[in-house]
């Protein structure tokens, strides 16, 4: 489907500076080549950032979990955990010299270690999910999520109704995922500046699992 083509940067280039600072805790996402990336993120006055991806494929029944970790700028963990048929967790902390102080890696059957290429990946990956979570809140995009009505209208999960300002296809695609369906069908989206984009539509309950400030 096109409306699941379109890149991060074409969005990011519609997108205005922000005047003020984005608040303490804040959700963001973007539409990966293959699946959807939702960013929940949370800033300490103790100069501490709590990042947490969950990567959803288009075509795959899996869910991937990662938390980022930074203390004073510097790395200090990697957590991640895979749901899916071939379920796994990695593990990775670090001192604040960068120096690797624990690793694990939980497959189904057995524990392995990581090669230090893979240790790498992971740390670039880290830096990498900060970038774009700084380009997005400078972009003022904004994830939303709730519950879907036949009429239109989504129950948030905060809270409160909203009328998402979707196109035509993506209104399409929502109502072909909510027939056949006798669950609710949980959405999520974006808002920016430059529009609306929906990212995910599901019967998993997506407010059950989005993260809560006051424990995150």
């Amino acid at each position: 489907m096109n409306f699941f083509s379109r890149s991060l940067l074409p969005l990011l280039l519609l997108l205005a500076g922000c005047s003020s600072p984005p608040p303490d805790f804040t959700a963001s996402g973007y539409l990966a080549d293959r699946g959807t990336v939702r960013i929940w993120r949370k800033t300490h006055a103790s100069q501490s950032t709590h990042l947490q991806t969950v990567y959803t494929p288009f075509t795959e029944p899996v869910t991937e979990t990662t938390d980022y970790q930074w203390q004073q700028g510097k790395l200090i963990s990697v957590e991640r955990q895979t749901v899916g048929a071939h379920p796994e967790s990695v593990t990775l902390r670090f001192d604040q010299r960068g120096r690797l102080s624990f690793m694990q890696r939980q497959l189904a059957q057995r524990r392995e270690a990581l090669t230090a290429d893979a240790i790498a990946l992971y740390q670039f990956e880290a830096g990498r999910m900060l970038t774009i979570s700084d380009d997005l809140l400078r972009g003022r995009v904004r994830l939303i999520q709730g519950v879907w009505t036949p009429s239109g209208v989504v129950r948030l999960c905060e809270g409160g109704k909203a009328s998402p300002g979707f196109d035509s296809n993506a209104v399409h695609y929502i109502t072909q995922h909510q027939q056949g369906s006798d669950k609710p069908l949980s959405i999520a989206w974006l808002e920016a500046p430059g529009g609306t984009q929906l990212l995910l539509a599901t019967p998993e309950d997506l407010c059950r699992q989005q993260p809560q400030e006051e424990s995150f």
